[in-house]
């Protein structure tokens, strides 16, 4: 397996930031590998900026580089530091899976039917809050914020959020910006690349704000993305149709091309595989996403991103609100240990593999306790 040759930001001691690509457990740098200043900027988004035929033609002289390369010019992982790949512009998180927003649904509102009406008609998204998206290995700070009444007709406490939560999600990274009001061409052509992210969640703090308006402070806080933003053309062995729609999407939301993305993530609590979520079978795929988000002549910026919402399958989902059904049901861990939620201390861990053997590196955060 590999890792698709994923470009990212680092540095090394006493030395700038500037744009690599990494080559399994090395990295290549680009400014002097190329000769390209472009890349020796402190972020992705002056390259993505300059739009796909920019982008691939890089990848070749990219892949040439690496083939030409000897043991001097890679630098080995452990040498570098990694940093936020994307100087991120907007941040958008959608709600994609059937099987999250089902389990979701029976949890949350027992007796009801578990989605709402709109739910096979749009994907369902919501604005986050791009300065909280940080790079992996930052340590995630438990949030504070009001909790739900214990009993009906009481009023909220205030503190530490007791039901810490992941969500494990693959994210999308735009390039090509457009202008206001301006509908987007084909999805490859504006998305640079796909990283993971996990979207932490202070389940009690987002029960209790949700209504009417979503998600707020219980998501606000920290989202987690990869510091390996894998391009687009090196996942075309993993694209797949999306599942089959009913009823069929109004016609802006109609699909063109085969945007399901046929990977299999991995999230390790403590270092221990707890769940395998498949992307697969997404129910709304990542055009159809970034269709909606435009639709009402929203604009894209260089720096967006888009997340897919909580991956999950019918016995594998990317979240602890459905590993444990909500706290009643608490994961034994190897050591003996159980979690329905997070523990200070706790480190999450979000991998993948696509069906082809690219690996998409990982994200990961260590809970530390709120101030």
């Amino acid at each position: 397996m590999s890792f698709g040759l994923p470009y990212g930001v680092f540095s090394r001691p006493g030395e700038p930031r500037r744009v690599g690509v990494r080559v399994d457990d090395r990295v290549l740098d680009l400014a002097a590998a190329l000769g390209d200043e472009v890349f020796a900027a402190p972020s992705l988004n002056p390259f993505m900026a300059l739009g796909r035929t920019a982008w691939r033609a890089a990848r070749r002289r990219v892949e040439a580089a690496v083939r030409e390369s000897t043991a001097g010019d890679l630098i080995p992982l452990g040498e570098v530091t990694p940093h936020l790949p994307v100087d991120v512009a907007d941040y958008v998180d959608f709600y994609a899976s059937l099987d999250h927003a089902s389990a979701l649904g029976r949890i949350l509102r027992p007796g009801e039917e578990p989605l709402k009406p709109n739910w096979r008609h749009l994907p369902v998204g919501y604005h986050g809050r791009a300065g909280t998206v940080v790079v992996s290995g930052t340590p995630i700070r438990r949030p504070c914020g009001q909790r739900p009444p214990s009993a009906p007709g009481g009023r909220p406490s205030f503190g530490p959020s007791l039901r810490l939560d992941i969500e494990a999600e693959l994210g999308f990274v735009v390039g090509t910006p457009t202008g206001p009001g301006e509908r987007p061409g084909a999805f490859e052509d504006h998305v640079f690349g796909v990283a993971l992210v996990n979207d932490w969640s202070a389940r009690d703090i987002q029960a209790w704000e949700y209504v009417p308006l979503g998600p707020f402070l219980g998501k606000s806080f920290a989202t987690s993305i990869s510091p390996w933003i894998t391009p687009l053309d090196a996942l075309e062995g993993a694209r797949v149709d999306g599942p089959a729609q009913d009823p069929e999407p109004l016609p802006y939301l109609r699909r063109s091309a085969p945007w399901g993305l046929d990977l299999t993530l991995t999230v390790e609590l403590n270092g221990e595989p707890v769940s395998a979520p498949p992307y697969r079978g997404m129910y709304w795929t990542p055009d159809q996403m970034l269709a909606h988000m435009t639709v009402n002549g929203a604009r894209l910026r260089t720096g967006d991103l888009f997340a897919s919402g909580t991956v999950s399958g019918p016995d594998d989902p990317g979240s602890l609100i459905e590993l444990t059904r909500n706290g009643a049901e608490p994961l034994t861990l190897a050591n003996g240990e159980t979690r329905t939620f997070l523990d200070d201390g706790d480190t999450v861990t979000v991998h993948a593999v696509t069906r082809d053997g690219i690996r998409l590196a990982g994200v990961s955060g260590t809970i530390v306790p709120a101030t």
